[in-house]
């Protein structure tokens, strides 16, 4: 018969490898059977993709941030999002209760990700309703080698993230802004112009309004 042989037996590369089949809970439920686990737990190496489908998995704390981190990606794909993305002057109490509750999770995390992940190399953000112009573009900045950044329905997201695009992402190869109702074709012509290497795919943007005649040439 085969010898028996306990888990922490095992190298750390194999630990390590056992480790990345794992979801975010069971790795850290592991973490806490005894020492060996929690340093594998803590390895960054661990630690360079993390993907989240609401903002509640934000405030977990079955995960590490830090300059490991490559791939992010958050995207919450629930009837809720309809909720977040109606315009704040248009909201009943209810509808604000709701959205008072998490509309500065994610906007707090990336400015967690602009101080501790600056080897970032791509985000995916997908029904982040809250997330603001001024938040992407402290991540470009601080995230100088974010080469993909997918947004899509964020319905905050106007021009002036497309401008921070122009600005500061230097090493971005792929921009997608797909249902972001608050993106113009002007902006995405600008894009083009400033960045033509850049492969831009806006989904779903409506046109820009045609501006009303003046009331003389009526």
């Amino acid at each position: 018969t085969w010898p028996t042989m306990r888990i922490t037996q095992l190298n750390r590369e194999c630990l390590l490898h056992l480790f990345s089949f794992l979801d975010k809970n069971s790795r850290k439920s592991l973490a806490k059977t005894c020492h060996k686990m929690l340093e594998v737990f803590q390895d960054p190496l661990l630690w360079a993709l993390l993907n989240f489908h609401s903002p509640v998995e934000l405030k977990k704390d079955n995960f590490l941030l830090g300059p490991a981190l490559k791939y992010l990606s958050i995207c919450w794909h629930s009837q809720r999002v309809k909720v977040c993305n109606i315009e704040d002057w248009m909201k009943n109490t209810f509808q604000k209760d709701f959205c008072n509750r998490h509309e500065n999770t994610v906007n707090d995390f990336l400015l967690e990700v602009c101080n501790r992940c600056p080897n970032l190399l791509s985000l995916t953000l997908s029904g982040c309703g809250h997330v603001t112009d001024d938040c992407i573009l402290l991540l470009l900045k601080n995230c100088p080698n974010l080469k993909t950044l997918k947004l899509e329905n964020c319905v905050r997201i106007t021009d002036h993230t497309l401008e921070a695009v122009t600005l500061y992402g230097r090493s971005l190869q792929t921009l997608h802004v797909d249902f972001c109702r608050n993106i113009t074709q002007t902006g995405l012509e600008r894009v083009r112009e400033k960045c033509p290497s850049v492969m831009l795919r806006a989904e779903r943007i409506t046109k820009d309004p045609v501006p009303m005649p003046a009331l003389g040439a009526l």
